[in-house]
């Protein structure tokens, strides 16, 4: 990133994460709690987009509660493979989180499906498509679900 991020683009961060409006023109919303119209928020917005510093902007559903099982993944990709698994495995809805560790096993991500079953096929989809075999299921015996917000 070349630009840094002024008071507003901080503010607006801080809104999105903590305080997303949930109205027709949200945007409009955070404009008028951050002191600037709609259009500098779309914009301030999509240059932060642009920049990386927002990856995703949704909703977080506690997808127990609505029928889903998910699994933390764990797979060792060798460095050759890294660019093709991470794209394949990115390609699926399902996935909430994907990051690279220092370890055996060098990727990790979450996994969200409508059943155990489906969170196996999607896995051996991964396998075939990108020839990493060894891709560990993780599933959650206990779920704790904490608030995470990084102020700006």
């Amino acid at each position: 990133m070349t630009k840094q991020l002024d008071d507003l683009d901080k503010a607006i961060l801080n809104e999105i994460q903590s305080h997303f409006p949930i109205v027709s023109r949200p945007y409009a919303e955070m404009g008028e709690k951050t002191g600037v119209s709609e259009e500098e928020v779309l914009h301030r917005v999509q240059a932060m987009v642009n920049l990386g510093v927002i990856r995703r902007i949704g909703a977080n559903f506690t997808s127990r509660k609505l029928g889903y099982t998910s699994t933390l993944c764990a797979a060792h990709v060798p460095e050759e493979m890294l660019e093709r698994f991470v794209d394949t495995v990115n390609n699926y809805p399902g996935v909430t989180h994907n990051y690279l560790r220092r370890h055996h096993l060098n990727v990790w991500f979450t996994l969200i499906a409508s059943s155990p079953e489906k969170l196996h096929e999607i896995l051996q989809e991964i396998s075939r498509a990108t020839g990493v075999e060894e891709i560990l299921s993780l599933p959650a015996h206990e779920v704790f679900k904490i608030k995470v917000d990084f102020p700006v």
